[in-house]
């Protein structure tokens, strides 16, 4: 629904059901960055007439030594991309500036997390607005420039989070090694 400028409403933006929540181990020498563990929320939304959307919440700095215990833990921004990057994707990519994110309960691999967002940096519509959603664990990717097998990554991954109870998964895109509960 669209608000008198053209712009989503608030209310438009409801979670459904399908999201997910995984890890990323990464790192950038070029750039200075070293291995940092980042988390990361994909929330998909209703339809809005007819096209889909989802909220992208991405490089969530949760500190957390154990994935399966990770109720609680909450991370607040309020500048994009220092360090949490968040975006409604529909009809395009629409940025914004202040994010409040927790985990308001975990139920084994599912979590489900409670966003607030504002500071409507492109025009979406809505100047703030809150999802809610249960999220499923769908594992964490370890991409690191001087790891070459899947025994190394699990390790280097095993110094940031517990890795007991995952197993090595196909990589889709055949550029990092991913690990989910086996």
């Amino acid at each position: 629904m669209a608000d008198d400028k053209g712009g989503l409403e608030a209310a438009s933006l409801i979670a459904v059901e399908g999201g997910g929540w995984s890890g990323l181990l990464f790192d950038n020498p070029v750039v200075g960055l070293g291995p940092e563990l980042t988390w990361s929320c994909v929330v998909p939304l209703a339809p809005v007439d007819g096209e889909s959307l989802t909220l992208d919440v991405e490089w969530l700095p949760w500190a957390a030594a154990d994935w399966r215990t990770l109720s609680g833990v909450e991370v607040a921004c309020s500048s994009f991309a220092e360090p949490v990057e968040a975006s409604v994707r529909f009809q395009g990519h629409f940025r914004y500036d202040v994010v409040a994110l927790r985990v308001a309960g975990q139920d084994g691999s599912r979590v489900r997390v409670v966003a607030t967002l504002s500071g409507d940096l492109d025009g979406l519509g809505p100047a703030e607005f809150t999802v809610e959603a249960w999220l499923a664990f769908q594992g964490f990717s370890v991409q690191l420039r001087e790891v070459s097998s899947a025994e190394a990554a699990r390790a280097r991954l095993g110094g940031f989070v517990d890795v007991a109870g995952l197993a090595e998964v196909a990589d889709p895109r055949g550029i990092a090694f991913r690990f989910a509960p086996g």
